[in-house]
């Protein structure tokens, strides 16, 4: 099986923090540009860019840590006690497990029918009250 086949799919708010990182860091990098570009221009540009520039970095640390906080939540989720363990699975395709009888305790000596105990005798033997 290749490496690729193997590589598990990432859950959808995992996905959609990275997806927002990508996006703010593709705004931070355009802010960078014209803040650059407005610079050698000595443009009135600057200011707004480089306050974009500012936002797109704090941005950018917010969907690194969201991205974060995603994926052990998402971790979490998969282990948790509601989860599906791996060979769950295969349990459930097999028959269903038989219960056994449990084994008959063995009478003492000398209490059956054939020694003259009390069974031999027809008679119960009395009940002890408990304090």
């Amino acid at each position: 099986m290749s490496v690729a086949r193997r590589r598990r799919r990432l859950p959808d708010e995992v996905r959609a923090a990275t997806i927002r990182a990508v996006l703010c860091l593709a705004f931070t990098l355009v802010g960078l540009l014209v803040a650059t570009l407005a610079s050698y221009a000595g443009s009135w540009l600057l200011t707004p860019a480089l306050m974009a520039m500012g936002l797109g970095v704090f941005g950018c640390m917010w969907c690194l840590l969201e991205i974060m906080i995603s994926r052990q939540v998402a971790a979490q989720r998969a282990r948790g006690p509601n989860a599906a363990s791996p060979m769950a699975g295969s349990r459930a395709a097999g028959p269903a497990p038989q219960a056994r009888p449990l084994p008959r305790p063995a009478a003492p000596p000398g209490s059956g029918p054939a020694a003259g105990g009390p069974a031999a005798q027809g008679t119960r033997q009395p009940r002890v009250p408990f304090a």
